[in-house]
């Protein structure tokens, strides 16, 4: 199955999942690839997400595509085109016999839920905050954002690396979105 769509998000800082967990279940990695820094330089990433379900069936993969980051209003934004793969090792060897190398490894425990249009993944990280992102169109959001009970300005148009970086800032601790402690 291919996805082509505009993926508008929020992320916000959750210091009580089970709060949010109540007022509204997947594991999953990615790894993020990159040839000499070009699709960095472009705001472009390529990207396979591994999910290795819970009950213990067998893994299997999205392979996708990002376009440069945009805003709407107070959204972000980015094109996204994704494609399901049954097996991620193979897109992974693919990847790298083209030149490709992980330019970024993040593996962290999801919990993903629907509310009406909008998607909310609960994020745990190996060292850092737990994030929540919400995905959908505005209203879509803005309605699950409101069952979160949590502020809406706790809700912000920013990426990972905002969220990494907010972490250091407040605790003095290194922030690690990777179970791996060096580079792949």
């Amino acid at each position: 199955m291919t996805v082509v769509r505009e993926e508008l998000e929020l992320k916000a800082r959750v210091e009580n999942p089970d709060a949010v967990r109540k007022a509204i279940l997947a594991t999953g990695g990615d790894r993020r690839f990159d040839r000499r820094g070009r699709l960095e330089r472009r705001d472009e990433v390529v990207r396979l997400r591994v999910y290795h379900p819970a009950d213990k069936s067998p893994e299997w993969g999205v392979l996708g595509w990002k376009g440069p980051v945009q805003r709407r209003g107070e959204y972000r934004l980015r094109e996204e085109w994704e494609s399901r793969v049954d097996d991620p090792k193979a897109v992974l060897v693919i990847l790298r016999h083209m030149g490709y190398k992980i330019s970024l490894r993040v593996d962290r425990a999801v919990e993903q839920y629907r509310l009406g249009e909008a998607t909310l993944r609960l994020e745990w990280y190996p060292a850092m905050d737990v994030l929540l992102e919400v995905e959908g169109q505005p209203e879509a959001i803005e309605r699950a954002v409101r069952a979160t009970d949590l502020p809406r300005d706790a809700f912000l148009a920013e990426s990972l690396p905002y969220f990494t970086a907010a972490y250091e800032e407040r605790t003095g601790r290194v922030a690690r979105v990777s179970r791996l402690k060096r580079r792949e």
